[in-house]
Protein backbone atom coordinates (compact mmCIF):
# COMPACT_ATOMS: atom_id res chain seq x y z
CA UNK A 1 0.00 0.00 0.00
CA UNK A 2 1.50 3.23 -1.00
CA UNK A 3 1.07 6.40 1.03
CA UNK A 4 -0.74 9.13 -0.04
CA UNK A 5 1.40 11.86 -2.00
CA UNK A 6 2.68 14.50 0.29
CA UNK A 7 1.62 18.38 -0.65
CA UNK A 8 3.80 21.26 -0.24
CA UNK A 9 3.38 23.85 1.94
CA UNK A 10 1.32 26.56 0.96
CA UNK A 11 2.34 30.00 2.61
CA UNK A 12 -0.85 31.20 4.43
CA UNK A 13 -2.68 34.49 3.94
CA UNK A 14 -5.80 36.21 4.61
CA UNK A 15 -8.31 37.01 2.67
CA UNK A 16 -6.89 39.98 1.57
CA UNK A 17 -3.25 38.60 0.82
CA UNK A 18 -1.13 40.01 3.13
CA UNK A 19 0.24 38.18 5.73
CA UNK A 20 -0.64 38.80 9.90
CA UNK A 21 1.79 37.61 13.04
CA UNK A 22 -1.26 36.17 13.85
CA UNK A 23 -0.95 33.67 10.70
CA UNK A 24 2.93 33.17 11.73
CA UNK A 25 1.74 32.45 15.26
CA UNK A 26 -0.49 30.09 14.30
CA UNK A 27 2.41 27.96 12.11
CA UNK A 28 4.44 28.34 14.83
CA UNK A 29 2.19 27.27 18.03
CA UNK A 30 2.60 30.25 19.54
CA UNK A 31 1.17 33.46 20.38
CA UNK A 32 1.17 36.55 18.52
CA UNK A 33 3.23 38.31 21.11
CA UNK A 34 5.37 36.07 21.27
CA UNK A 35 6.43 36.36 17.33
CA UNK A 36 6.04 39.93 18.08
CA UNK A 37 8.73 39.53 20.50
CA UNK A 38 10.87 37.39 18.54
CA UNK A 39 10.92 40.10 15.64
CA UNK A 40 11.87 42.87 17.95
CA UNK A 41 14.16 41.21 20.01
CA UNK A 42 14.80 37.67 19.25
CA UNK A 43 17.38 37.37 22.48
CA UNK A 44 14.43 37.39 25.00
CA UNK A 45 12.84 34.75 23.37
CA UNK A 46 13.43 30.76 24.44
CA UNK A 47 15.99 29.17 21.72
CA UNK A 48 13.13 26.31 21.19
CA UNK A 49 10.56 28.69 20.66
CA UNK A 50 12.72 30.87 18.07
CA UNK A 51 13.94 28.35 16.21
CA UNK A 52 9.72 27.25 15.53
CA UNK A 53 8.64 30.84 15.20
CA UNK A 54 11.85 31.58 12.49
CA UNK A 55 10.34 28.44 10.54
CA UNK A 56 7.49 29.49 10.29
CA UNK A 57 8.58 33.11 9.06
CA UNK A 58 10.46 31.76 6.48
CA UNK A 59 7.73 28.76 5.56
CA UNK A 60 5.55 31.64 5.49
CA UNK A 61 7.43 34.09 3.97
CA UNK A 62 5.79 37.20 6.61
CA UNK A 63 9.51 38.98 7.08
CA UNK A 64 10.17 39.58 3.62
CA UNK A 65 6.07 40.75 2.73
CA UNK A 66 6.61 43.07 6.34
CA UNK A 67 9.47 44.90 5.56
CA UNK A 68 8.82 45.61 1.94
CA UNK A 69 5.14 46.77 2.41
CA UNK A 70 5.42 50.64 3.27
CA UNK A 71 9.02 51.51 3.61
CA UNK A 72 9.27 53.84 0.33
CA UNK A 73 6.12 55.58 1.50
CA UNK A 74 7.08 55.73 5.53
CA UNK A 75 10.30 56.89 5.04
CA UNK A 76 12.16 58.84 7.35
CA UNK A 77 15.05 60.64 7.02
CA UNK A 78 17.85 58.36 8.89
CA UNK A 79 20.12 56.26 7.19
CA UNK A 80 20.84 53.38 9.65
CA UNK A 81 24.42 51.37 9.82
CA UNK A 82 25.46 48.52 11.43
CA UNK A 83 28.96 47.92 11.76
CA UNK A 84 31.24 45.17 13.89
CA UNK A 85 32.44 47.87 16.56
CA UNK A 86 32.84 51.54 17.98
CA UNK A 87 36.13 51.04 19.57
CA UNK A 88 38.64 50.35 16.55
CA UNK A 89 39.32 53.92 14.66
CA UNK A 90 38.69 52.50 11.03
CA UNK A 91 34.93 52.30 11.51
CA UNK A 92 34.90 55.81 13.69
CA UNK A 93 36.36 57.19 10.22
CA UNK A 94 33.77 55.28 7.89
CA UNK A 95 31.00 56.53 10.12
CA UNK A 96 32.51 59.98 10.16
CA UNK A 97 32.94 60.22 6.31
CA UNK A 98 28.80 58.66 6.15
CA UNK A 99 27.91 61.18 9.24
CA UNK A 100 29.24 63.90 6.62
CA UNK A 101 28.02 62.81 3.50
CA UNK A 102 24.61 62.21 5.02
CA UNK A 103 23.93 65.73 7.03
CA UNK A 104 25.04 67.65 3.38
CA UNK A 105 22.00 66.03 2.41
CA UNK A 106 19.73 66.51 4.89
CA UNK A 107 19.93 63.05 6.43
CA UNK A 108 20.95 61.58 9.79
CA UNK A 109 23.00 58.54 10.82
CA UNK A 110 21.83 56.36 13.32
CA UNK A 111 24.58 53.88 14.33
CA UNK A 112 24.12 50.03 15.46
CA UNK A 113 27.28 47.47 16.89
CA UNK A 114 27.19 44.07 16.12
CA UNK A 115 29.99 43.02 17.68
CA UNK A 116 31.41 41.03 14.38
CA UNK A 117 28.78 38.44 15.26
CA UNK A 118 26.65 37.39 11.94
CA UNK A 119 23.90 36.79 14.57
CA UNK A 120 23.86 40.21 16.30
CA UNK A 121 24.06 41.49 12.66
CA UNK A 122 20.44 39.46 11.54
CA UNK A 123 19.20 40.86 14.90
CA UNK A 124 19.79 44.25 14.33
CA UNK A 125 18.78 44.22 10.50
CA UNK A 126 15.37 43.25 11.85
CA UNK A 127 15.61 46.26 14.81
CA UNK A 128 16.21 48.90 11.93
CA UNK A 129 14.48 48.09 9.34
CA UNK A 130 11.55 48.24 11.99
CA UNK A 131 12.29 52.00 12.33
CA UNK A 132 11.99 52.72 8.49
CA UNK A 133 15.27 53.77 7.76
CA UNK A 134 15.94 55.47 4.52
CA UNK A 135 18.58 52.85 3.34
CA UNK A 136 20.72 50.22 5.39
CA UNK A 137 24.59 50.39 5.53
CA UNK A 138 26.26 47.02 6.45
CA UNK A 139 29.76 45.83 6.60
CA UNK A 140 31.61 43.06 4.65
CA UNK A 141 29.22 40.88 2.25
CA UNK A 142 28.44 37.95 4.32
CA UNK A 143 25.42 37.84 5.91
CA UNK A 144 23.86 34.95 7.94
CA UNK A 145 20.95 33.20 5.87
CA UNK A 146 18.41 34.87 6.92
CA UNK A 147 20.11 38.61 7.24
CA UNK A 148 21.11 38.09 3.44
CA UNK A 149 16.77 37.19 2.61
CA UNK A 150 16.22 40.60 4.78
CA UNK A 151 18.38 43.02 2.83
CA UNK A 152 17.46 41.93 -0.71
CA UNK A 153 13.86 42.12 0.66
CA UNK A 154 13.53 45.22 1.93
CA UNK A 155 12.45 48.38 -0.36
CA UNK A 156 15.64 50.60 0.39
CA UNK A 157 18.81 50.94 -0.62
CA UNK A 158 21.26 48.74 1.35
CA UNK A 159 25.13 49.44 0.84
CA UNK A 160 27.68 46.60 2.04
CA UNK A 161 31.05 48.40 2.95
CA UNK A 162 35.01 47.04 3.19
CA UNK A 163 34.62 44.84 0.65
CA UNK A 164 34.16 44.66 -2.95
CA UNK A 165 35.09 40.91 -3.81
CA UNK A 166 31.24 39.64 -4.37
CA UNK A 167 28.72 40.78 -6.08
CA UNK A 168 26.77 43.08 -3.66
CA UNK A 169 23.25 42.25 -2.29
CA UNK A 170 22.77 45.78 -3.87
CA UNK A 171 25.68 48.16 -3.72
CA UNK A 172 28.89 48.33 -1.95
CA UNK A 173 31.68 50.23 -1.54
CA UNK A 174 35.39 49.35 -0.10
CA UNK A 175 38.26 47.78 -1.56
CA UNK A 176 39.63 44.28 -2.42
CA UNK A 177 41.26 42.50 0.91
CA UNK A 178 42.69 39.98 -1.07
CA UNK A 179 44.65 42.43 -3.49
CA UNK A 180 45.79 44.54 -0.52
CA UNK A 181 46.95 41.85 1.70
CA UNK A 182 48.61 39.49 -1.77
CA UNK A 183 50.44 43.16 -2.72
CA UNK A 184 51.64 43.66 0.72
CA UNK A 185 52.95 40.05 0.93
CA UNK A 186 54.35 40.51 -3.05
CA UNK A 187 56.14 43.79 -2.10
CA UNK A 188 57.64 41.61 1.21
CA UNK A 189 59.06 38.93 -0.64
CA UNK A 190 60.28 41.66 -3.44
CA UNK A 191 62.37 43.26 -0.12
CA UNK A 192 63.84 39.64 -0.10
CA UNK A 193 61.75 38.20 2.52
CA UNK A 194 61.48 34.18 2.18
CA UNK A 195 60.02 33.43 5.57
CA UNK A 196 56.76 35.53 6.43
CA UNK A 197 54.53 34.84 9.24
CA UNK A 198 50.60 36.02 9.14
CA UNK A 199 48.32 37.30 12.17
CA UNK A 200 44.78 38.28 11.23
CA UNK A 201 41.36 38.51 13.21
CA UNK A 202 39.37 35.29 13.29
CA UNK A 203 37.83 34.40 9.97
CA UNK A 204 34.78 33.27 11.62
CA UNK A 205 32.12 35.31 10.19
CA UNK A 206 34.44 37.72 8.93
CA UNK A 207 34.85 37.59 5.15
CA UNK A 208 37.43 40.91 5.10
CA UNK A 209 39.77 38.84 7.15
CA UNK A 210 39.06 35.65 5.07
CA UNK A 211 40.29 37.62 2.36
CA UNK A 212 43.68 39.17 3.83
CA UNK A 213 44.11 35.31 4.17
CA UNK A 214 43.64 34.20 1.07
CA UNK A 215 45.72 36.66 -0.67
CA UNK A 216 48.70 35.82 2.22
CA UNK A 217 48.59 32.57 0.79
CA UNK A 218 48.16 33.36 -3.01
CA UNK A 219 51.13 35.68 -2.79
CA UNK A 220 53.40 33.06 -0.94
CA UNK A 221 52.43 30.35 -3.92
CA UNK A 222 52.75 32.39 -6.50
CA UNK A 223 56.38 33.32 -5.37
CA UNK A 224 57.08 29.15 -4.99
CA UNK A 225 57.06 29.75 -0.97
CA UNK A 226 56.13 27.06 1.46
CA UNK A 227 53.92 27.89 4.38
CA UNK A 228 54.57 26.07 7.55
CA UNK A 229 51.06 25.57 9.42
CA UNK A 230 52.48 27.28 12.62
CA UNK A 231 53.47 30.77 10.72
CA UNK A 232 49.66 31.49 10.30
CA UNK A 233 47.56 32.68 13.61
CA UNK A 234 44.33 34.10 14.61
CA UNK A 235 44.50 36.97 16.94
CA UNK A 236 40.93 38.48 18.46
CA UNK A 237 41.11 42.72 17.93
CA UNK A 238 43.42 43.94 20.79
CA UNK A 239 47.05 45.01 21.63
CA UNK A 240 47.77 42.47 23.80
CA UNK A 241 46.51 39.81 21.52
CA UNK A 242 49.02 41.30 18.85
CA UNK A 243 51.32 40.83 21.72
CA UNK A 244 50.79 37.02 22.16
CA UNK A 245 51.13 36.33 18.73
CA UNK A 246 54.71 37.71 18.32
CA UNK A 247 55.97 36.14 21.27
CA UNK A 248 54.37 32.74 19.78
CA UNK A 249 55.54 33.34 16.98
CA UNK A 250 59.44 34.33 17.67
CA UNK A 251 59.56 31.35 20.34
CA UNK A 252 58.35 28.66 18.50
CA UNK A 253 59.09 29.66 14.71
CA UNK A 254 62.70 31.63 15.06
CA UNK A 255 63.37 30.99 11.43
CA UNK A 256 60.87 33.97 10.38
CA UNK A 257 61.97 36.71 9.16
CA UNK A 258 58.98 39.22 8.52
CA UNK A 259 55.71 39.13 10.16
CA UNK A 260 52.66 40.74 8.54
CA UNK A 261 49.62 41.42 11.05
CA UNK A 262 46.83 41.89 8.80
CA UNK A 263 45.39 44.96 11.09
CA UNK A 264 47.28 47.16 13.11
CA UNK A 265 45.55 47.34 16.58
CA UNK A 266 47.30 43.60 16.12
CA UNK A 267 50.79 45.32 14.48
CA UNK A 268 51.01 47.60 17.01
CA UNK A 269 50.31 45.20 19.93
CA UNK A 270 53.62 43.24 18.22
CA UNK A 271 55.95 46.23 18.29
CA UNK A 272 55.40 47.15 21.98
CA UNK A 273 56.06 43.19 22.37
CA UNK A 274 59.27 43.70 20.04
CA UNK A 275 60.00 46.25 22.34
CA UNK A 276 59.82 44.72 25.74
CA UNK A 277 62.01 41.59 24.36
CA UNK A 278 64.75 43.78 22.91
CA UNK A 279 63.86 42.86 19.57
CA UNK A 280 65.40 44.93 16.61
CA UNK A 281 62.76 45.53 13.73
CA UNK A 282 63.59 45.55 10.85
CA UNK A 283 67.06 44.14 11.85
CA UNK A 284 65.84 40.64 13.75
CA UNK A 285 62.59 40.74 11.79
CA UNK A 286 60.44 42.77 9.99
CA UNK A 287 56.71 43.62 11.44
CA UNK A 288 54.11 45.55 8.98
CA UNK A 289 50.35 45.99 9.67
CA UNK A 290 47.26 46.98 7.37
CA UNK A 291 44.63 49.85 7.83
CA UNK A 292 47.47 52.43 8.46
CA UNK A 293 46.66 53.99 12.11
CA UNK A 294 48.08 57.47 13.51
CA UNK A 295 50.44 55.08 15.87
CA UNK A 296 51.83 53.75 12.76
CA UNK A 297 53.33 56.57 11.61
CA UNK A 298 54.89 57.35 15.42
CA UNK A 299 56.12 53.83 16.18
CA UNK A 300 60.25 53.62 16.29
CA UNK A 301 60.83 53.13 13.10
CA UNK A 302 57.48 53.74 11.75
CA UNK A 303 55.40 50.68 10.48
CA UNK A 304 55.14 49.77 6.71
CA UNK A 305 51.46 49.29 6.41
CA UNK A 306 48.32 48.92 4.21
CA UNK A 307 46.83 52.55 4.14
CA UNK A 308 42.60 52.07 3.23
CA UNK A 309 40.54 54.89 2.57
CA UNK A 310 38.32 54.68 5.67
CA UNK A 311 36.53 58.12 5.43
CA UNK A 312 36.11 57.99 1.64
CA UNK A 313 34.26 54.85 1.41
CA UNK A 314 31.79 56.22 4.28
CA UNK A 315 31.52 59.26 2.18
CA UNK A 316 31.20 57.28 -0.95
CA UNK A 317 28.54 55.45 0.74
CA UNK A 318 26.11 57.93 1.19
CA UNK A 319 26.92 59.78 -2.29
CA UNK A 320 25.61 56.45 -3.46
CA UNK A 321 22.68 55.95 -0.98
CA UNK A 322 21.49 59.26 -1.92
CA UNK A 323 21.82 59.18 -5.63
CA UNK A 324 19.84 56.01 -5.37
CA UNK A 325 17.33 57.60 -2.74
CA UNK A 326 16.80 60.22 -5.74
CA UNK A 327 15.97 58.39 -7.51
CA UNK A 328 19.34 57.90 -9.90
CA UNK A 329 18.99 54.50 -11.21
CA UNK A 330 22.24 54.35 -13.04
CA UNK A 331 24.51 54.65 -9.40
CA UNK A 332 27.47 52.07 -9.75
CA UNK A 333 26.28 48.65 -7.73
CA UNK A 334 30.01 48.29 -6.71
CA UNK A 335 32.58 51.02 -6.33
CA UNK A 336 36.38 49.99 -5.50
CA UNK A 337 38.64 52.90 -3.93
CA UNK A 338 41.57 50.99 -3.64
CA UNK A 339 43.91 50.94 -1.07
CA UNK A 340 48.03 51.86 -1.11
CA UNK A 341 50.79 50.36 0.56
CA UNK A 342 52.93 52.40 2.71
CA UNK A 343 56.69 51.52 2.95
CA UNK A 344 58.27 52.82 6.20
CA UNK A 345 61.51 51.64 8.21
CA UNK A 346 59.98 48.56 10.21
CA UNK A 347 60.32 46.53 7.12
CA UNK A 348 62.99 46.42 4.31
CA UNK A 349 62.03 48.42 1.18
CA UNK A 350 61.53 46.53 -2.44
CA UNK A 351 63.55 47.88 -5.32
CA UNK A 352 62.19 50.76 -6.22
Amino acid sequence: MTSPEKKPTQRRKRPGGRLQIRDVARLAGVSAITVSRYINNPGKVAKDTGEKIASAIKESGYIPNMVAKGLSSNRTNVVAAIIPTITNSIFADLVSGLSDGLEDNGHRLLIAESGYSLEREMELIQTMIAQRPAGLVVTGQVHTEHGAELLRSIDIPVLETFETGAEPIDMCAGFSNFDASFQMVKGLIEAGYRKIGFVSAPIASNDRATRRREGYFAAMKEAGLNVVPGWVRDAKFAFREGARALGELVEQHPELEAIFFASDVLSIGGVMECQRRKIRFPEDVGICGFDDFELTAMTNPPLTTVRIPRYEIGHKAAAMLMARLNGDETVERSVDLGFEIVWRGSTRLPPQ
